[in-house]
């Protein structure tokens, strides 16, 4: 949970977020929740009511700050995406928690931000297709999970095979990936698996999880990509988004690493490339 801080503090510290591009958004309305998860989830883990199976699956301690965390973020990626919608691209300094389903937590995610969003954006006029392009290293399970019976979300995971979770679900279109695999290979991949799904889902916003656990030296990867393996996948998706004329909305996915402040850095990547594709936004 350090990292978050950490991530924001580097992100001043490099001169991207100021007080002229940073928003901050407000307890993530009923109405989203609900149309995602079990009300009855919701309620027992807002009050401390889960089983103590359920709290292991969650796979963090219940405190009040969890819940006022849990209960924000999402409405985070929510404002991110409508920001992107409105100046092209934006960047939630959280996010990606997409292994929450239905009516459990799972891999250190109690809701899924990107379902919700998906969802809400789709109630709104003029949002017809949202794609959500996940390259966290692990597959967006609960994303495909919430998302299978809504034609108008495309959920697409490029994801280490041989990796939590050991029960995968289906994406729109899912892309696992061999352990050990490094960047040149991964970066053909990525590239190759965007450009097919823009033509073909034709989206109005891409929700774009920059997942740095494919960093070589992370202890959940797998895969053995490098930091400026990583800074040219973000560099790449963002290019091609814009080329297409495209909002993007980012979120920082997963990242692992007792350096706490390396792992800050590593999250930022995306950030700098989003200031470098698309240049400073008012």
């Amino acid at each position: 949970m350090e990292k978050f801080g950490l991530l924001t503090a580097y992100m001043r510290d490099q001169g991207l977020l100021t007080a002229a591009n940073s928003y901050r958004p407000g307890p993530c309305r009923q109405s989203w929740l609900t149309r995602t998860h079990c009300p009855d989830y919701l309620a027992r883990f807002y009050s401390n009511r889960l089983s103590a199976r359920e709290q292991k699956q969650m796979n963090l301690p219940w405190s009040e700050g969890l819940v006022r965390r849990t209960f924000l973020a999402p409405s985070g990626t929510v404002l991110t995406a409508q920001l992107a919608l409105d100046k092209g691209i934006a960047c939630h300094l959280a996010g990606g928690t997409h292994h929450a389903h239905f009516d459990y937590a799972s891999g250190f995610c109690i809701l899924n931000d990107l379902a919700i969003a998906a969802n809400a954006l789709l109630q709104q006029k003029g949002i017809n297709r949202v794609l959500i392009f996940d390259c966290d290293v692990h597959q967006g399970d609960g994303t495909a999970a919430l998302l299978a019976q809504e034609s108008r979300a495309f959920t697409c995971s490029i994801h280490c095979e041989r990796n939590f979770p050991f029960q995968k679900q289906t994406s729109d279109l899912d892309v696992p990936l061999a352990a050990d695999m490094a960047d040149d290979d991964y970066l053909a991949v990525v590239d190759k698996t965007l450009r097919q799904v823009v033509e073909s889902v034709a989206p109005d916003i891409v929700l774009y999880d920059a997942g740095v656990d494919v960093f070589a030296g992370d202890p959940l990867g797998r895969i053995n990509i490098s930091e400026q393996g990583i800074r040219q996948r973000d560099r790449m998706v963002l290019s091609e988004l814009k080329r297409r004329g495209i909002p993007v909305a980012t979120v920082i996915g997963g990242g692992y690493d007792d350096d706490r402040m390396k792992l800050a850095r590593r999250h930022g990547i995306v950030v700098e490339e989003a200031e470098r594709v698309f240049g400073s936004q008012p």
